[in-house]
């Protein structure tokens, strides 16, 4: 039998954790008071920006126990991966819509942003990687802000792709599908920038107990 390709293997497994995160009815089943959930997504969501992008994405899991700042960071971070695999799935279909048209500027565009949108995926893989490894450390030592800034180093790589994709398609004047495809690369931006947002937040308190900066 043939070896499944390693990274492959890698992004399929972080996938899979991620689908299990964003699922509410595999969320932690502790007692859980809903209003109380969710003032608690609404008062994190104040300080992303998007915060009526971020409280919609997250209200889903008002019914289950959001276990502090990491998890919540963690849930953005899963629904932030999930909405790049659409978009590039998305992507993907349109690009083979467009074959014909290889020598076509929204055609080379669109390829682009497949590839933009494949690398926001493993980016945001590893981010979660990462922050699942801090949940095995209870020492801020310089291997936990070693984590830290991996997570912040992906994430904000993740959003930059994602950014670059939306650039791709400048001014406002497109046809329905371009302005579908920015829609969404914005979209996957957006959620990400949000993600970024809520990590720095759980993050921060780590850094000035240490001393250190958070990157931008």
């Amino acid at each position: 039998m043939a070896h499944l390709n390693q990274p492959f293997t890698v992004t399929f497994l972080c996938i899979l954790l991620s689908l299990a995160a964003v699922d509410p009815s595999l969320a932690l089943h502790k007692p859980s008071n809903q209003n109380q959930t969710m003032a608690y997504i609404e008062s994190s969501c104040q300080g992303t920006r998007f915060p009526d992008l971020c409280i919609r994405c997250l209200a889903r899991f008002s019914n289950s126990t959001i276990d502090g700042p990491q998890h919540l960071a963690h849930l953005a971070l899963s629904v932030s991966l999930l909405r790049a695999l659409k978009t590039r799935a998305y992507l993907a279909k349109v690009a083979k819509e467009l074959e014909e048209f290889k020598k076509d500027r929204v055609y080379l565009t669109v390829q682009d942003c497949v590839t933009q949108l494949s690398d926001s995926v493993d980016q945001l893989c590893q981010a979660i990687k990462e922050l699942r490894r801090m949940n095995k450390s209870s020492i801020i030592d310089d291997n936990f802000l070693w984590h830290i800034s991996n997570v912040e180093t992906w994430v904000s790589t993740a959003l930059t792709d994602a950014s670059y994709c939306v650039q791709s398609f400048p001014g406002k004047r497109m046809s329905k599908r371009t302005a579908t495809i920015k829609f969404k690369a914005q979209n996957v931006a957006e959620v990400t920038s949000n993600a970024l947002n809520l990590f720095h937040r759980y993050a921060s308190s780590y850094h000035v107990a240490a001393g250190t900066t958070i990157k931008p």
